[in-house]
């Protein structure tokens, strides 16, 4: 793993050399499941992610990139999924995340939300329920979740549900599929819905998990 950081701080998702922030968060939250974190340069790898930083207050892909709530994630082939959320997500793992601006960042984040409760990743896009997770988990790092329309937005994810089938679509009444359930039902978390288990959205895993191997970082959660 760590063979694959440049020596500018990002790393490589393999051999090839393509980098990004993707790629860099993987890394990192693998050395922390790994109990290796002290073996990064974090300063190295803090300043390639703060290098990713754009005017408007969010993160672009690579250094000089458009701002994106998301942007194709590393385990799907989807052309768009989570920019601003692996840079703040890797920068709650090194204990640096003091140096976002983060009322800049959450006021990016929460102009994503639409009139119809639901979240894009940038300007002038659809809506669509992954969001809800890319975009909350930020929030809630930042410690600004409250800043969001929560039951405008928790409407939208529920609308999204297949009531015949079950399972969440990208929006209403599209085909439901499990990367939009999965981050449907994580972002319901981040919202406080009854039933479900706290999410950890440094690494989007149940909170009991990231707590009994000793990496949860702070986090805000609503209707806690």
């Amino acid at each position: 793993m760590l063979s694959l950081q440049r020596p500018d701080g990002a790393f490589m998702g393999d051999r090839w050399g393509e980098t990004d922030t993707r790629f860099l968060y993987c890394a990192v939250s693998t050395l922390a499941h790994l109990g290796a974190l002290d073996r990064l340069d974090r300063e190295r790898t803090t300043s390639w992610i703060m290098r990713c930083a754009n005017f408007d207050g969010g993160f672009g892909l690579t250094e000089g990139a458009e701002s994106h709530a998301a942007q194709g994630t590393p385990f799907l082939s989807q052309s768009r999924s989570n920019v601003v959320f692996t840079c703040v997500g890797a920068l709650s793992i090194l204990g640096t995340l003091d140096l976002v601006d983060s009322d800049t960042l959450a006021w990016w984040l929460v102009e994503r939300q639409l009139p119809c409760g639901g979240l894009n990743g940038r300007p002038q896009k659809l809506e669509d329920v992954c969001y809800s997770w890319w975009v909350l988990s930020a929030l809630s790092l930042l410690g600004r979740l409250h800043w969001i329309d929560a039951h405008a937005l928790r409407s939208f994810i529920l609308s999204a549900q297949d009531p015949d089938h079950g399972g969440i679509s990208d929006r209403p009444d599209n085909v439901a599929d499990v990367f939009h359930t999965l981050f449907g039902v994580a972002g319901l978390a981040l919202l406080g819905e009854p039933g479900l288990e706290h999410v950890d959205p440094t690494y989007c895993m149940p909170r009991r998990i990231t707590e009994r191997l000793g990496i949860a970082r702070p986090y805000q959660q609503l209707g806690v």
